[in-house]
């Protein structure tokens, strides 16, 4: 009986020494749940460095954050009141200026929330919660101004108008394109996600106005759904499809009598519609269809440029976004508003003349923009789809137009040098 109780007695006295350790594990790993550099943030922060370059050096500033001093407070004012937390008696919070810092950097640069952890002084899990709420912060406080697609005849008419003043394209609504956003392969996905590249994306369509400012944007579609098929997937192509857009009625050049509608120009990527323009295939290679492809392409530009700013800029798309599925919109969407509030606010800046394509039109020549030989986001594939009669008579129209009417003088000689 004795032998019995000394053999429980041990039992227990192991137990308990297993428990200790056990405990002493759990200790450890509470101790490095919040780890001493990571709780002397304002000492160890990126952010003494910023105050410096706010003070001493505008240009790196502007460098750091993709945006200058006064266009950096005017954000932070409007996405306070969304994002600001309170100090609890457990911990002071992390302050909004340091929220839209480490949200800029991961836009601009594209770095993991484990890397950047290092120069915010801001744990990774924490970076995981604040950046896609700053994001969405940021979207709300400026869709309604910088993000607005025209709702009225009025409003259409101006952008056509612009249009044609700079890029000779009449009764041009905007123009179309898509990219593939790449992706780190969500878990348990499968092939959903799977693009014809052999990566994983969602994919970004939008539509450009003539100053390389986004109209509209539509974010989501997974990468496995055919790139010909892309474009059903938005509420752009509904509207268009039930003629919900309020698009001004087919109206006559100057000079000319019959009338043209007004079209929306893409790609080959996308399918030929009564209002959206995209290029003849090679089996219409005449003298005219060039024409014809060769204004559609000058106008189409300001979209490739448009994806090319916003790319390089916001380096977090040149890479594939380390983020949960559910959070890629918000990083999206972000940049892209991002993107025209700083073309308004910062333009000198933010887009240098020789970061876009320009034409020299006396030697036919294109200059290609900087932007291109620093990297750029993942096309749409090319589509070959059943084109409506009315359709190619629209286009019929256009062509016939610019070979008469309507073309330029330094047509021809751009047309020779492609």
């Amino acid at each position: 009986m004795s032998n019995l109780l000394e053999r429980k007695r041990k039992s227990l006295v192991i137990a308990a020494l297993v428990l200790a350790v056990d405990d002493e594990d759990e200790q450890i790993k509470k101790r490095k749940w919040s780890k001493q550099w990571l709780l002397e943030r304002r000492k160890h922060s990126h952010m003494n460095l910023l105050h410096e370059l706010q003070s001493n050096e505008p240009a790196d500033f502007k460098n750091y954050l993709r945006m200058e001093n006064h266009t950096f407070y005017k954000l932070l004012d409007l996405v306070r009141p969304l994002i600001e937390k309170q100090n609890t008696i457990m911990r002071e919070s992390i302050s909004v200026e340091e929220r839209l810092v480490a949200t800029l950097r991961f836009l601009a640069t594209g770095r993991s929330y484990e890397d950047l952890t290092f120069s915010c002084a801001i744990s990774a899990q924490a970076l995981g919660k604040i950046i896609p709420e700053t994001c969405w912060a940021i979207y709300e406080v400026l869709r309604q101004k910088y993000l607005k697609m025209p709702n009225t005849e009025t409003e259409w008419k101006q952008v056509a108008k612009d249009f044609k003043m700079l890029w000779d394209f009449d009764n041009c609504l905007g123009a179309i394109d898509g990219k593939h956003v790449l992706i780190t392969k969500p878990p348990n996905s499968g092939s959903y996600y799977f693009n014809y590249k052999g990566t994983f994306s969602v994919v970004l369509i939008a539509v450009v106005n003539s100053n390389f400012e986004f109209i509209y944007v539509h974010c989501g579609t997974n990468g496995r759904v055919s790139d010909a098929g892309i474009m059903k997937e938005t509420d752009l192509y509904r509207s268009l499809e039930n003629n919900e857009l309020k698009i001004p009625p087919p109206q006559s050049p100057p000079q000319v009598e019959y009338k043209l509608p007004f079209v929306f120009i893409g790609d080959a990527a996308f399918s030929l519609m009564e209002n959206l323009m995209k290029p003849y295939g090679k089996h219409n290679s005449g003298h005219d269809e060039h024409i014809f492809n060769y204004r559609l392409s000058r106008a189409r530009r300001v979209v490739e440029n448009a994806f090319g700013i916003l790319a390089t800029r916001f380096r977090v798309f040149l890479q594939p976004l380390n983020v949960s599925v559910e959070n890629v919109d918000a990083v999206v969407m972000a940049s892209c508003v991002l993107h025209n509030f700083l073309r308004k606010k910062s333009s000198t800046f933010y887009t240098s003349a020789n970061h876009i394509d320009s034409e020299d039109t006396e030697s036919g020549n294109i200059i290609q923009g900087q932007w291109r030989q620093i990297g750029e986001m993942v096309p749409l594939q090319q589509s070959s789809s059943y084109t409506p009669q009315n359709a190619k008579l629209v286009r019929d129209k256009y062509k016939e137009y610019f070979n008469n009417e309507g073309k330029v003088s330094f047509q021809e000689k751009m047309i020779h040098h492609r």
